[in-house]
């Protein structure tokens, strides 16, 4: 596969112009033309680019890229090596930060849904990143969090009575901490994200709706795999996801 047409397909598969987001969607850093090897990864570090290239990757796609609004625009120390790294190697690096977040079906959102077993019903938020819907059975907010868990790999924190009986639910992965105002008007009984901000507990306190935060990393590790594997199928590739233990 080129790489120009993999990125002509990415760029109609996700919509890339539909959003304003906080980074350059899809081409960061052009490397071979040809692309037999696709390496995916929530953030590209040096530790996700040195594995991929390793392992032989063509080009590396990931959720979190360069280039973000308002950062210092000098390519010097970390970011001087990390991108260094992949010109010495001529391996491209893609990125798809909100498209990625926001694709009914590969998705995080649509996939963290997918995962615990929650039906969406509507989108809201930020150019409609953010889903709501039912558990296909009711659960208890401890059942809800040993499911999180499950899927996860890791044990959330959750603010409510564990008794509580969840039916409704609002998700957005990553950091939609600053969704949950919106998440409640929803008439949700619980709001799961990645991250959690200190007026979140109040809020969650004063509303008796559930906050839950399963953490930034763990919850948009599904879109970029999902999208990894589409490719795969379609194109004939190689695919390999690279994790790193990321506890945030």
């Amino acid at each position: 596969m080129l790489l120009k047409d993999m990125c002509n397909y990415n760029a109609s598969l996700l919509q890339t112009g539909l959003f304003k987001d906080y980074c350059p969607n899809g081409l960061q850093v052009e490397g071979r033309a040809e692309v037999r090897r696709i390496a995916t990864g929530v953030t590209a570090s040096l530790q996700m680019l040195d594995e991929a290239i390793a392992w032989g990757a063509d080009a590396i796609l990931v959720h979190h890229g360069y280039f973000w609004r308002n950062e210092d625009a000098t390519i010097v120390g970390i970011k001087k090596r990390r991108i260094a790294q992949l010109l010495r190697n001529e391996v491209s690096l893609l990125a798809y930060h909100l498209p990625l977040d926001a694709h009914p079906e590969l998705g995080n959102n649509a996939q963290l849904g997918k995962l615990l077993g929650l039906v969406e019903q509507g989108r809201f938020g930020e150019q409609n990143i953010a889903c709501f819907g039912v558990l296909k059975q009711l659960q208890t907010l401890d059942q809800f969090s040993q499911q999180i868990e499950h899927g996860l790999h890791r044990a959330p924190q959750a603010f409510g009575d564990g008794a509580k009986t969840i039916e409704k639910v609002a998700w957005c992965s990553g950091g939609g901490q600053n969704y949950f105002a919106a998440a409640i008007a929803q008439g949700v009984d619980a709001y799961l994200t990645g991250e959690v901000s200190e007026q979140n507990y109040h809020l969650a306190q004063e509303s008796g709706v559930v906050f839950i935060s399963a953490g930034h990393h763990a919850t948009e590790r599904l879109g970029i795999q999902a999208l990894g594997e589409h490719l795969a199928g379609q194109f004939g590739v190689e695919h390999r996801f690279f994790d790193q233990n990321n506890p945030v």
